[in-house]
């Protein structure tokens, strides 16, 4: 409707516009023509006086022949016959003009009878003198003057006429240019209310959750940091069940699930309560205060709003939450904020009793995790104690080396090397996992520069975490690395978990294609441990999935596990994906892949990781079927 309403008002201006141009014109036109008409009422009251002055000094030649007056009458007789021929060239009217040409040829004619009357006077003839004034000159002096005050009048009319007219034109004008005017303020407070508006929509939309209407996961998280400093509690909800019936169902009753599930989580909090869809299906609610009765209150109300089941339709489903608080503590960012609501939330899921609230003993948040993170930032500004070891990928069906996977290893200078499984988990609750990030690729990629040196190209795998990932400066900062150690993109390879696609599929989607623009393989890692969709994983632009050693361990003693190998492998070439087992220990496993025609194996029974300079990259003995 605001759109024909602003059409309507640009027709409208263009059209008074389009007048106030034409009426300019008309005006201008108007005011020529009175200027014109006042320059002819000037010219004929000059021609008047001329006239009448020459008559005087004319009267005047009779009672002193001789007297001065005598050489100004010639002159003025010249002068007055100038401005009758100047009126007879620029009266515009036919009929005005050639009474004025009659007018200037009299004049003429009475120059003749005024030299043929001073030569009179001059011989002392004064009677004929007197004769020649009263019977020819009198006469055609009083016939001009007559005709040029009639001229005159007849001009002056018509110069008031015009005047008349140009204050009326005016005045439209007038009336014009204001509404012109206030039609073009109208339409500028239009087009900046409809930017304005514009602007909203748009900045509404890229802080909503399309799905749920909610909050999303960025405008949460601005949300909270400002919140910080006044006190804050956070609780992270997550649907227990909810990717079993996604899988189950489809989709598409999961994303009605998770619209319905927002509906009820916004009605079980305060106007004042901040709640977002900050995951897959997983929210998030921030209440400004840190009362621990107020979290509980808000848990057990939303707990209660769950206990009705979800009607779909002719589908009825039964879904129950895990909810997590966290009470921000001084120092505490948006990012540990959510880790520690994360950590509680997930211990209610084990636990099976609904509700926890985060302590420091709650999980690995301890004062040695403080220290273990104190240790981690000094770490990272010594570019000595982060290494990479390198653990070979061998292919099944002639057992050449495809690549390798780097593994980071931290020797601390104090207590010398730490387990990755110690240390990573605390780098994913902070910022410093971007920066641990990158270390590890640019180390990675300074390796496979030195081996394309050496003749060699030797494809790198490198984990990256969720939260490096989902950041939305990790792909251009990706590229600033290949292009920094001069690597082409074919040579590295991205391995992300299933937790990742899950978390926020469609952010996990987007930065999944920019990476594949800048030629980088990628790859799902430990697949069949996680809660993945199928319907996601065709839609991932992956090109690898790694089987996780759970079920590669086992495989062939248990026909369960090898059942699932089994499908894995059918399922990633299907879906055109290349498929590596992880864990290979020995060579009847290996075997095993080979006849399920699995692409690659890694495992210790082909190479333990090690440093870069002891990494063998010679073709391995495979086992004989």
């Amino acid at each position: 409707m605001r759109r024909y309403i602003v059409g309507a008002l640009v027709v409208v201006l263009i059209l008074l516009s389009a007048s106030a141009v034409l009426d300019s014109r008309r005006h201008r036109q108007i005011t020529e023509d009175i200027v014109r008409a006042g320059n002819q009422v000037t010219a004929y009251e000059q021609a008047a006086y001329l006239s009448a002055r020459e008559m005087s000094l004319i009267e005047g030649t009779a009672n002193d022949p001789d007297g001065p007056g005598r050489q100004e009458l010639l002159d003025l007789d010249q002068q007055a016959y100038q401005a009758t021929a100047v009126l007879a060239g620029s009266d515009a009217a036919h009929t005005d003009a050639m009474e004025a040409g009659n007018i200037a040829q009299r004049q003429i004619n009475l120059r003749q009878d005024i030299i043929w009357y001073l030569s009179l006077l001059d011989r002392g003839e004064h009677t004929r003198a007197v004769a020649v004034l009263e019977g020819s000159i009198v006469p055609t002096y009083r016939r001009n003057m007559a005709q040029l005050q009639e001229l005159r009048d007849r001009h002056q009319a018509l110069y008031a006429q015009r005047a008349v007219q140009a204050r009326e034109d005016s005045r439209e004008l007038l009336v014009v240019s204001v509404i012109s005017f206030g039609l073009t303020v109208l339409m500028l407070g239009l087009f900046v209310w409809t930017l304005r508006a514009h602007r909203i929509r748009v900045e509404t939309m890229a802080a909503t959750d399309t799905l749920t209407g909610l909050a999303n996961r960025a405008a949460f998280t601005a949300y909270t940091q400002r919140a910080l400093a006044t006190g804050v509690t956070l609780l992270t909800v997550n649907i227990d069940g909810f990717r079993h019936v996604n899988d189950q169902l489809g989709p598409s009753i999961g994303d009605r699930l998770l619209a319905e599930a927002g509906r009820r989580l916004s009605s079980g909090v305060r106007e004042t309560d901040l709640v977002a869809r900050i995951g897959g299906d997983e929210f998030a609610i921030l209440l400004p205060d840190t009362d621990p009765a107020r979290a509980e209150l808000v848990a057990e109300r939303l707990r209660e709003a769950f206990d009705q089941p979800f009607q779909l339709g002719d589908l009825t489903v039964d879904l129950e939450i895990s909810i997590g608080a966290a009470t921000a503590a001084p120092g505490d960012d948006v990012s540990s904020l959510l880790g520690h609501a994360d950590t509680a939330m997930h211990e209610a899921k084990q636990q099976h009793d609904g509700f926890r609230r985060f302590t420091p003993h709650t999980g690995p948040d301890s004062a040695d995790r403080l220290s273990l993170l104190g240790d981690l930032r000094r770490g990272l500004d010594d570019d000595g104690q982060f290494t990479l070891h390198y653990q070979a990928k061998v292919r099944l069906d002639d057992g050449s080396v495809s690549g390798v996977e780097a593994l980071a290893r931290w020797h601390h200078p104090v207590k010398g090397p730490v387990s990755p499984g110690q240390f990573v988990p605390v780098l994913e609750t902070t910022t410093l996992i971007h920066r641990f990030t990158e270390r590890v690729l640019t180390i990675a990629l300074r390796q496979s520069r030195d081996w394309l040196d050496a003749g060699r190209q030797v494809a790198i795998a490198v984990n990256v975490s969720t939260r490096s990932l989902l950041d939305e400066t990790f792909p251009d900062r990706l590229a600033a690395l290949l292009n920094a150690a001069g690597v082409p993109g074919s040579l590295l390879c991205i391995e992300i978990t299933e937790y990742t696609v899950m978390s926020d599929p469609a952010t996990t989607i987007a930065a999944l294609h920019r990476i594949r623009a800048l030629g980088v393989k990628t790859s799902i890692d430990d697949f069949g441990t996680g809660y993945s969709s199928l319907a996601y994983l065709k839609l991932l632009p992956v090109d690898e999935l790694k089987i996780d050693r759970a079920f590669v361990a086992d495989m062939v003693t248990d026909p369960s596990s090898h059942a699932l190998v089994a499908s894995a492998v059918d399922l990633a070439h299907n879906l055109g994906l290349t498929v590596v087992a992880e864990g290979v220990e020995d060579a009847p496993t290996a075997e095993a892949l080979r006849a399920l025609r699995c692409d690659t194996a890694q495992g210790y029974h082909f190479a333990r990781p090690v440093p870069a300079a002891e990494v063998c990259l010679e073709p391995r003995q495979l086992p004989i079927a």
